[in-house]
């Protein structure tokens, strides 16, 4: 594996209004597909993952891009049509610490959605699985772990997995063998009560 290009600066997001606009399925599954995407996508494109019409795609990537979230990129060859990236295809949110009730609000929203997006996942390989060939069928792991850590060692935890994973994310992957595919790693660490 093989880095294409120098790491991009990671976008903190910590602006209630970001989060709010980032808060929606569709908006969620543009970002996630321009984030993978070098060349960026259409507002076609875009649709065909975001389940909407090219029109309601177009919308959203409006509202994106007001928070800089997207951008146009160049086009492609052919004037008339327009491609949008993700100008930072790593980001974070965190409303911080002492974030007041709006910024608090909007974060629990967000992480809400994305929780949902990410169960769906979960319930979609449940009810396709049995249809999967035997090498991706075995390799799927759901994995639940409570570990006694202290919060020093939970950020080197976290920074360890998050450096494993980092070669194999298809912007960086320079040499994804035949036979590669999109999988879903949901990675959370959460202090318990």
């Amino acid at each position: 594996m093989t880095e294409a290009r120098p790491e991009p600066s990671r976008r903190m997001i910590s602006d209630p209004q970001v989060m709010r606009a980032l808060a929606h399925p569709a908006r969620i599954a543009i970002m996630e597909y321009l984030n993978v995407r070098e060349g960026g996508g259409t507002a076609t494109e875009c649709a065909e993952v975001a389940g909407l019409s090219p029109s309601a795609t177009s919308y959203h990537l409006r509202a994106l891009a007001k928070f800089g979230l997207v951008e146009q990129a160049p086009s492609r060859g052919d004037a008339r049509e327009r491609v949008w990236r993700a100008p930072n295809p790593s980001w974070m949110v965190d409303a911080g610490r002492d974030a007041g009730p709006a910024a608090r609000a909007a974060e629990q929203v967000l992480m809400e959605v994305y929780a949902d997006r990410d169960m769906e996942r979960v319930r979609d390989w449940s009810r396709r699985a049995a249809d999967e060939p035997p090498e991706w069928y075995d390799k799927a792991l759901f994995n639940d772990s409570l570990l006694l850590l202290t919060a020093e060692e939970l950020a080197e935890l976290n920074e360890a997995v998050l450096t494993l994973l980092k070669p194999y994310h298809p912007r960086r992957r320079t040499d994804a063998p035949p036979g590669a595919r999109t999988v879903a790693v949901q990675y959370r660490t959460v202090p318990l009560a």
